[in-house]
């Protein structure tokens, strides 16, 4: 996708995002999503704290993003060996798996807008798959 047109920016997310619903696993909500793709996309580790500033929400939104990413075994925590007061965010095999598909179904939709057919083409395409 070299230089994209925002409706087609627009589009792969929503694209995105239907294929994450589709799926036979629980769906994320836009906060875990958020969560997620920063711990699995940053290099350095990730704090409740952190994920609270780099978000820009309160460490109770983060705390409860994360229970619902623990229990679906996306990320673990663990107590910081260096400062015990701050928990670790732990990326997980089946994280690891999430985000390959994510990555995947992001590079096949944007090689999709690639083709010659028109953003309205594959909007239609789209809806027609949902019906």
């Amino acid at each position: 996708m070299k230089n994209p047109a925002p409706d087609q920016l627009v589009g792969l997310l929503r694209g995105t995002i239907a294929a994450l619903v589709r799926r036979d696993e629980p769906d994320l909500s836009a906060r875990q999503l958020a969560v997620m793709l920063t711990c699995y996309l940053e290099d350095e580790a990730q704090t409740v704290r952190g994920l609270a500033a780099e978000l820009h929400v309160s460490k109770p939104a983060i705390t409860r993003a994360l229970d619902r990413l623990t229990e679906f075994e996306l990320v673990r925590r663990k107590v910081d060996p260096l400062d015990r007061r701050s928990v670790l965010v732990q990326r997980t095999s089946k994280g690891n798996a999430f985000m390959r598909d994510l990555s995947k179904t992001v590079h096949d939709l944007a090689a999709s807008f690639d083709k010659p057919a028109s953003a309205a083409a594959m909007r239609r395409e789209t809806v027609m798959e949902q019906v």
